[in-house]
């Protein structure tokens, strides 16, 4: 797969002089850090391979692929899995729609995950939210019945929230239902920034539900509306600092994930610039 003019050679190159602070960094960290790769989704979609070099070369140790990448042939995702393989990154999950877990397509959904070598499969699909707190013991089930596919091939459920999961509904909060409705083996992957808008706080929830927060979209937020989800990490109002602290107290946190929905830079240089700015984050 080459390298196309989307994420030059210049680039790459660019990307790898700064390699000794990443491998420093690197050395330095127990928690693997990766990107979620909707961050970087239109580079990516013009040029996956190239994109994953870019990523891998700025330090990322793993990512997170989205919906896309469950309509790779199986031939397509054998040759990611050995690029990842020879960058020395990980995909330790995928985030999927509701549908990639429906028994007409889950068996293509394990098939490609046990080829990148995941640990979770995660559903990722808030678009149409029940409109009652019995439609999300709906979806719990479903969560769950994904899961007793999945587990005895060594694939885990994960459950990844939006902004709906934490307003209100009928007096209960619908991630309340879901993390209840559940099983202890299904991670709950937080969504910090959607936790953020919705007036919810992070670490209570980490610290109410311990030992299922396996991986964390680390993605900020600013009340500002002209800014919202565009902020870098550590430009928003995210605690990050006890946030960190308190998933990898009581959370259980295996690998944290940077989520950009877009800023007021490129693609690749707003992953660049908030990888650069979590580094500072963990070292104050």
């Amino acid at each position: 797969m080459a390298i196309s003019s989307i994420v030059s050679r210049r680039t790459i190159l660019g990307l790898l002089a700064i390699s000794p602070w990443a491998l420093g960094a690197r050395a330095s960290r127990d928690i693997p850090v990766g990107l979620e790769m909707f961050s970087v989704r239109h580079a990516l979609e013009k040029d996956p391979a190239g994109t994953v070099r870019a990523v891998a070369a700025m330090g990322y140790q793993c990512v997170e692929f989205f919906s896309p990448y469950h309509d790779w042939t199986e031939s397509r995702t054998h040759e990611m899995r050995k690029l990842l393989d020879d960058l020395g990154v990980r995909c330790y999950s995928t985030h999927n729609d509701a549908a990639f877990l429906e028994p007409d397509e889950i068996n293509r959904t394990r098939d490609r995950n046990l080829i990148l070598g995941t640990r979770y499969v995660v559903h990722a699909d808030s678009d149409n939210p029940p409109a009652g707190l019995d439609g999300w013991k709906l979806v719990a089930a479903r969560v769950n019945a994904a899961a007793e596919r999945l587990e005895p091939t060594g694939l885990r459920m994960g459950y990844h929230n939006e902004e709906v999961e934490f307003v209100p509904l009928e007096g209960r909060r619908p991630i309340e239902i879901v993390a209840e409705n559940t099983q202890q083996s299904v991670m709950l992957q937080l969504d910090v920034g959607t936790c953020l808008e919705a007036g919810s706080d992070p670490v209570a929830w980490i610290r109410a539900h311990p030992g299922r927060f396996h991986s964390l979209h680390c993605k900020d937020w600013s009340p500002d509306k002209a800014k919202g989800y565009k902020v870098l990490l550590g430009e928003g109002v995210g605690d990050w600092k006890n946030i960190f602290a308190a998933a990898e107290g009581a959370g259980g946190v295996e690998y944290y994930l940077i989520e950009q929905e877009g800023s007021r830079f490129p693609e690749l240089e707003t992953a660049r610039r908030c990888l650069r700015l979590y580094r500072k984050i963990r070292k104050e």
